[in-house]
């Protein structure tokens, strides 16, 4: 049975001002270069075939923390599994957001990628690797919101009640033709659940 261990990149400082970061290129700020670390430190003896990630900087930068501690000679970029593109948003804070455009915001088009988007390139990226690495564990560094699509689109049932915690891990295994989640948002690298 092939099982995805999905886990959201490390911290930035526009995480930290609550920004939107979408596509934008962020880096990783030091304490989640340090998360990352601990995340590896944690994963190290576990079996992991294959690595991939984003192409965006702060989950290619925790997926070579990862990698190192895991010898894992390569990881994968794969640009489907980029966040969702937030438009005008991106490098937006809340209050920033409702000063420019108001309380109803979200109800306004501007430019945000439609969910019907995310889950397309998710399943297609999700079928693809499924497929190429039939029976074996795939980690997949990537960010918040596409996750918790994915999570959603494949887990129909599942709680996902708190906010994915940046280098928490979730694992869903695939079991005759059915994905189940096993891990959901675990930090316990960080002291976390």
């Amino acid at each position: 049975m092939t099982k995805l261990g999905l886990i959201r990149h490390g911290s930035t400082a526009w995480n930290k001002e609550r920004r939107a970061q979408g596509s934008a290129n962020i880096p990783l700020d030091q304490d989640g270069i340090r998360d990352a670390e601990s995340l590896a430190e944690r994963i190290k003896n576990e079996e992991w075939d294959v690595i991939y990630s984003s192409d965006l900087v702060r989950a290619m930068q925790t997926a070579e923390i990862v990698a190192r501690n895991l010898n894992v000679n390569e990881v994968f970029l794969d640009s489907r599994l980029q966040e969702v593109n937030g438009g005008q948003i991106e490098g937006t804070t809340e209050p920033e957001r409702i000063e420019k455009w108001g309380e109803n915001w979200r109800e306004l088009d501007l430019g945000i990628e439609p969910r019907e988007m995310v889950i397309k390139r998710a399943l297609s990226f999700i079928e693809e690797v499924t497929e190429k690495y039939k029976g074996q564990n795939v980690l997949v560094v990537s960010h918040g919101s596409y996750i918790r699509h994915i999570l959603r689109e494949l887990v129909k049932d599942l709680k996902m009640d708190d906010h994915l915690e940046n280098t928490s891990v979730s694992t869903v295994k695939i079991r005759e033709g059915l994905w189940e989640c096993e891990l959901y948002n675990c930090t316990k690298h960080l002291g976390g659940k």
